[in-house]
């Protein structure tokens, strides 16, 4: 295992598209498959291949088209969902099988009604049976972090030993905190044997709003895999946003000192490709892909930003394929943006002129939730009182 190499799981695919308003067909799962292939991500889970024929098919349909990923399915701990799953990715060219079952007690008494034991023998031999039809198996204790410590190491060395070559450990229902996400990584990685030599992966939930947090801490503490979709869709209040993920290990590369192969220019488009195809986009707050993220209204704000991007913006628009950042003109705007815009749209105002405009602005932006550019125009027509105050004229014309 390579210790600085990051590898991308995405799930935008099954994970993601569980969630309300987010089902794609076989044909756009295999259009976003693509785009996520040329995005650069490792390990592509597209879909539950036990849950319907139109998944498998669409699943068996990646695992041929798409060579470049591993192509993965989920599976249950059940024989039949094994055998589905290694027939749905067995045309792949790094097929995948993950498999989950309850670690936390909880799950195991209401849910699937079983003791500690029988999920320990359920959790060997359902690993064994995969690593018959595939080479690569992962396995993820569901709702980890609610599951006692021993047995949660217990239940990972069971999987190891019975062959899993990368073990999750998936937040399921978004409960940890990153100190508690981390130390439990560390301490897989202290008490069972083995765990040094499969990779690690972190899976995380946003009910808590700490699904990016928590998959750094859990990169910090020796996760060498991070499972997340695209604008951060999935269950209940989603999944880790991949492009949060992506631009935090390329802005703060002091703190995590690892490779990975996500294009980050590609991030925006793939972002936009995903809102487009389901029936949602990004929230305009949504961090690194959203309408404002790299929108400025303030005028203190406004003028740093002219003056210089780096004092505002912590990563520029381009790195991740946002087209350019945006002042957006509002009551909160300064002069500084005020004379910008002015100055795209051919105007150049003398120091009377533009305090003149400014005022009559800042009045109009009190009535107004936005300010358009025609408005900008009509205003400078009238206030306009020099005969020197013209649109000016192209160089080449």
């Amino acid at each position: 295992m390579t210790q600085d190499r990051l590898y991308f799981f995405d799930t935008t695919l099954r994970d993601g598209e569980q969630a309300p308003g987010c089902s794609m067909t076989a044909a756009e799962k295999l259009q976003m498959a693509r785009t996520l292939e040329n995005l650069g991500v490792d390990i592509l889970e597209a879909g539950f291949a036990a849950a319907s024929d139109g998944d498998f098919e669409a699943i068996r349909t990646i695992a041929s088209e798409v060579r470049g990923p591993s192509v993965a399915s989920l599976s249950r701990s059940r024989k039949e969902d094994i055998v589905r799953a290694a027939q749905a990715v067995e045309t792949g060219s790094k097929p995948r099988i993950h498999i989950f079952l309850a670690s936390s007690d909880i799950h195991l008494e209401y849910k699937l009604k079983i003791s500690r034991a029988e999920a320990l023998e359920q959790a060997g031999s359902s690993v064994r049976l995969a690593r018959q039809y595939v080479d690569y198996v992962e396995f993820s204790p569901e709702d980890s972090t609610r599951t006692d410590l021993d047995f949660l190491c217990e239940m990972v060395k069971v999987a190891i030993e019975a062959g899993a070559t990368t073990i999750n450990l998936p937040d399921t229902v978004g409960y940890a905190v990153p100190n508690e996400y981390g130390a439990m990584f560390r301490t897989v990685l202290a008490k069972v044997p083995g765990a040094d030599k499969v990779i690690l992966s972190a899976h995380t939930h946003d009910d808590l709003g700490l699904a990016t947090a928590n998959a750094l801490a859990a990169i910090e503490a020796g996760a060498r895999q991070v499972e997340c979709t695209i604008n951060g869709i999935g269950e209940r209040a989603g999944n880790a946003a991949l492009e949060e993920i992506a631009a935090a290990l390329h802005v703060r590369k002091d703190k995590y000192p690892v490779e990975h192969g996500i294009q980050l220019e590609k991030l925006y488009p793939a972002s936009q490709q995903l809102g487009q195809t389901i029936s949602f986009g990004p929230s305009p707050n949504k961090a690194i892909v959203g309408a404002n993220a790299f929108a400025h209204e303030a005028g203190i704000h406004q003028h740093g930003v002219l003056s210089n991007p780096l004092t505002y913006e912590i990563i520029t628009p381009s790195a991740v394929g946002v087209p350019s950042n945006r002042m957006v003109l509002g009551k909160h705007s300064g002069r500084a943006a005020l004379k910008a815009r002015l100055k795209d749209l051919g105007y150049v105002l003398g120091p009377e002129d533009i305090e003149e405009t400014y005022h009559a602005f800042t009045a109009l932006a009190d009535r107004k939730k936005a300010v358009y550019d025609q408005d900008l125009i009509n205003l400078v027509a009238h206030h306009q009182r020099h005969a020197d105050l013209v649109p000016e004229v192209p160089a080449n014309s």
